[in-house]
């Protein structure tokens, strides 16, 4: 037996009591006559204490510890004289009576503490020891205790978790496919799974019709914060429902988490159309946080004109939309601050050409940037717009309307970072509805489904899918949390007919249709229940629940920002054998 207890599990009620404790050394004190040791596991850590005046030999050999050090103590549980309400074991200590070493250790590259000395690389090199770090030890914990909660929220209302093939067809829409070489079928190759869509809709046609699993993904794609190649998936799918029922359904999945794991009741979830998000916010995902909606001062789409013309001001009498946000008492900002917010919305990220600004004043009078361009009497109707108070900072962009308002976006969030109003320990959920079905590249001169073909549209736009696709509404929804779009799914289409013509204005012939996904729409001819679904980023989920804005703490080996596991040293090359029972040249066999 290597122990009779956890580190994190002895409190004063075990005093007197032998015990065995294994784990690691976290660090070493010597205090003359004292010797003492704290150490590790993944339960907490106990302070173990070594006497020179009764155990010399033993003493000395705790002396010896090095951090990270694996050992076995046995001992009896004494109550501290100098107790640590720090941790949960602080009230005891060990007085050891036996020590063995059961592995020692390198000195670590950096130090395993609640604060590292490591920068991100060499942590990443050396996962293994910083995933012994409290920080990622309780991410990884959160991870577990979201993913259980989630298996029993869903099980108790009849949702199956089946698994899904990982080796399985490339399709041509959506992120680039990771592929697989097929060593049995010379030239052909398997690709890893996005996402597990047409299987689950395949399950619904088979009459599994609540279906789960916690799913890994892959997709090959640039990386940033919230992307890994591979990542995980709640993936979901329900039949015989309408979107109502799925969104009653996975908000009380969110609800329950978010009780279960933070101890927060979130109340009703809102829900705004896209059309709305777009008109207000910029953003197809925002952040309702804090309220600073987007106030329209002019727009040709919209023919609304409060900005009387022939001032002069080129940037706004050749711009299609004039709009801008209220913040509230950010008037007292100085002119180097406003000079950094115009500097932000220059980068090239975002793109604009620059910024206008107007100051209420406390005394109910306005300065602006374009003091010279528009009175006082102008400035005020614009406030009076905003509905702004004195003490208030009208920030004001222009230019084209999709661009612009994508602009105004990032500045929103800008200034809800810089006031303080994007508080992570607040959790503002927002459904997201009516999503356009199709958005049109300009650059390929053809129509792509917004979040998948096999999204149904709104019975109320069928009519109008072949003739005016630009109008047809998706019944698709998103779940967004703090600005971080967490969740998304639809209606499913379910019969032949429908699917065959979403295929063709999405540009398919029928024989590549048939070819890409003949198997989906033949088994929708045998009986096809209606269905739909709703597939969250797991990651992403528990990172924002742990309160951080990247998913790679809270993913036990995430690789890094080019896509490598430096622990690994992967991706690295494979031998010509294995190039040869692939049938695959080589590139540098090629070119020899």
């Amino acid at each position: 037996m290597y122990r009779t207890h956890t580190c994190g599990e002895l409190r004063i009620e075990h005093v007197g009591k032998i015990v065995l404790l294994s784990g690691w050394v976290q660090r070493t004190r010597d205090l003359g006559g004292m010797t003492f040791v704290d150490l590790r596991d993944r339960y907490g850590i106990t302070q173990l204490t070594f006497s020179m005046d009764e155990q010399p030999e033993l003493c000395r050999q705790a002396r010896g510890l090095g951090r990270e050090y694996v050992i076995q103590v046995e001992g009896v549980v004494s109550e501290r004289s100098n107790k640590n309400k720090q941790i949960s074991t602080g009230d005891i200590e060990i007085n050891v009576s036996k020590l063995s070493i059961l592995n020692a250790s390198q000195t670590p590259p950096f130090t395993i503490e609640e604060e590292s000395d490591g920068g991100d690389e060499l942590r990443m090199k050396y996962r293994y020891l910083d995933l012994r770090r409290p920080p990622l030890r309780e991410n990884m914990i959160l991870r577990h205790k979201t993913a259980l909660i989630t298996r029993n929220y869903l099980s108790a209302l009849g949702f199956m978790e089946i698994e899904t093939p990982f080796l399985i067809k490339s399709t041509p829409e959506g992120a680039r496919d990771f592929v697989v070489p097929s060593r049995m079928h010379p030239s052909e190759f398997y690709a890893l799974p996005q996402s597990p869509q047409t299987f689950k809709q395949l399950l619904m046609v088979s009459g599994y019709d609540r279906y789960f699993q916690i799913v890994r993904c892959f997709r090959d794609e640039d990386l940033r914060a919230d992307r890994q190649p591979e990542f995980t998936q709640i993936d979901c799918e329900m039949s015989f429902v309408t979107r109502e029922d799925v969104l009653n359904t996975f908000e009380g999945l969110a609800k329950h988490i978010l009780r279960e794991i933070k101890g927060i009741e979130i109340g009703q979830i809102p829900q705004m159309t896209y059309d709305d998000a777009m008109r207000y916010y910029g953003s197809d995902k925002p952040d309702i946080r804090f309220d600073m909606k987007f106030v329209t001062l002019q727009s040709t789409q919209e023919s609304i004109h409060l900005i009387r013309g022939g001032h002069g001001f080129k940037v706004f009498d050749e711009a299609e939309l004039i709009v801008g946000i209220c913040a509230q008492g950010a008037a007292d900002y100085t002119r180097k601050q406003l000079d950094e917010l115009t500097e932000f919305v220059k980068r090239p990220q975002i793109g604009a050409t620059g910024l206008i600004y107007v100051r209420c004043t406390a005394d109910g009078t306005f300065k602006s940037s374009v003091d010279k361009f528009f009175d006082t009497e102008e400035l005020g109707n614009w406030a009076q717009h905003f509905d702004a108070k004195p003490g208030d900072l009208l920030l004001i962009m222009a230019g084209k309307h999709e661009k612009t308002r994508k602009q105004l976006n990032e500045l929103r969030l800008e200034m809800g970072t810089r006031l303080g109003l994007r508080k992570k320990d607040d959790y503002r959920f927002l459904w997201v509805l009516d999503f356009p079905m199709f958005e049109f590249n300009e650059e390929d001169k053809r129509w792509y489904a917004m979040h998948h073909p096999f999204t149904s549209p709104k019975q109320t736009d069928i009519n109008a899918l072949c003739k005016n696709p630009e109008h047809v509404k998706a019944n698709a929804y998103d779940l967004v949390l703090n600005g971080t779009e967490i969740a998304g799914g639809s209606i499913r289409i379910h019969n032949k007919p429908l699917q065959e013509a979403v295929f063709n204005i999405l540009g398919f012939s029928p024989e590549e249709a048939s070819e890409k996904f003949g198997f989906l729409m033949t088994a929708f001819e045998y009986g096809a229940p209606p269905h739909g679904g709703i597939a969250f980023g797991f990651d992403r989920l528990c990172a924002l629940l742990g309160g951080s804005d990247s998913i790679r703490d809270f993913i036990a080996f995430p690789k890094n920002n080019a896509g490598r596991d430096t622990m690994i040293n992967s991706p690295s090359g494979i031998d010509k054998q294995q190039w040869n029972e692939l049938h695959i040249q080589h590139q540098k066999h090629i070119s020899s």
